[in-house]
């Protein structure tokens, strides 16, 4: 329904900068309040947090460079949007208030923004894989007319080339002072690799030898997380877990979100008054959502109709709304869909979501155990 992001996302994106978006949008300076440990030498291991596979640090320059790009306003061709504004570091790299991201001049863009935390262990990018590599991603916004809406890169290197503050971190990044598109996204990407957050309450359980970091209830779901087959595409290794098997599957979610999208709603006005409100009435203050064939857009293959990228359950608690387009409000609703078997009205649904015999309880259990995902310290 676009009446989530046009109605309750418009409010906020015209009168809620100051709080919603405060953070990307009073950055125009460099010191943003982050505080980014990280190895001055490229070849240097990373200290991850405990659960997280090993992975090489990036340069300290180009991270600082990238930070000061990734809140600055001035990379979108009008001065008015950052990357932050999408992916705020206070509402864990995402935007909670918002179902689908608000763009330029206000643009209900299609797809929730997704969190950012871990993305440096991403094979691909986008919830259709649609680029490999952190790189190949910090470029595409830039020039998307709905997102940052540059008429090319090399408007974006002009334009920060005349500022001598860029012009000092681009040399100290990378040699010389003058901005390029690839420096660009080098930077920005190498920021991106620092957002890493493990060490939760079930890392120290599975990973630290820490038998009281989770509860009784919180091990009865960890054990139907795997029972059910939520381990799946959501593994759990015997070192570290990025619960993602990086893979891209049809669950029914955009099959479910174009029938809602067709139905009729029901509305409370104030307290014991409600009314109905026909589809087609929403389009007199709103546009329709537009169709999303997910992986199938990139590849052409039928076997990714409608499928979209296994996102890491790491954080998961604190990334509301879920999946590609924001449809589902909490973890309750996320596991109540898949216990209901997605959505019978996809054939093309992967044949491994079905009904399952889950009671309240249970279900609970699950929530409760994914609730032990969330990190301990998080990146800010």
């Amino acid at each position: 329904m676009a009446l989530a992001a046009i109605g309750f996302g418009w409010f906020v994106f015209v009168f809620g900068f100051g709080f919603v978006f405060g953070f990307g949008f009073g950055c125009l300076g460099f010191d943003c309040g982050l505080s980014t440990a990280v190895a001055s030498d490229e070849s240097a291991r990373a200290r991850v947090p405990l659960g997280l596979p090993p992975i090489d640090a990036p340069p300290a320059a180009a991270v600082e460079l990238g930070r000061a790009l990734f809140f600055d306003r001035r990379l979108s061709a009008n001065e008015t949007l950052s990357c932050a504004m999408c992916h705020l570091p206070t509402q864990a790299f995402t935007a909670n208030e918002l179902r689908t991201s608000v763009g330029m001049a206000g643009t209900s863009l299609r797809r929730n923004a997704p969190s950012l935390f871990n993305v440096a262990y991403l094979p691909r990018m986008f919830v259709d894989g649609r680029v490999a590599g952190l790189e190949r991603q910090a470029l595409e916004p830039l020039t998307r007319p709905d997102e940052l809406g540059n008429r090319d890169h090399e408007a974006v290197a002009v334009r920060l080339a005349g500022h001598s503050e860029y012009r000092r971190l681009f040399r100290r990044a990378f040699g010389a002072p003058r901005p390029t598109p690839g420096r660009i996204a080098s930077a920005l990407a190498a920021y991106q690799r620092t957002l890493l957050a493990g060490d939760s309450p079930f890392d120290r359980w599975r990973y630290g030898g820490d038998p009281a970091a989770l509860d009784e209830r919180e091990r009865r779901g960890f054990a139907a997380f795997e029972h059910r087959g939520c381990s799946g595409c959501h593994p759990i290794g015997e070192r570290s877990a990025l619960f993602t098997d990086h893979g891209f599957h049809n669950t029914g979610v955009q099959a479910r979100s174009v029938e809602l999208r067709t139905a009729d709603l029901r509305v409370q006005l104030v307290p014991g008054v409600a009314t109905t409100i026909a589809a087609a009435e929403f389009l007199r203050f709103g546009s329709p959502d537009a169709d999303d064939l997910g992986r199938h857009e990139v590849t052409g293959r039928a076997a990714d109709l409608r499928a979209f990228r296994t996102p890491s359950l790491r954080n998961v608690a604190l990334t509301a709304p879920y999946m590609h387009d924001g449809s589902l409000a909490t973890l309750e609703a996320v596991v109540d869909h898949y216990i209901g078997g997605g959505s019978a009205a996809d054939p093309a649904q992967d044949p491994r979501i079905r009904p399952l015999a889950i009671d309240r309880d249970e279900r609970d259990d699950i929530v409760a155990f994914l609730r032990t995902l969330t990190s301990n310290r998080l990146p800010q």
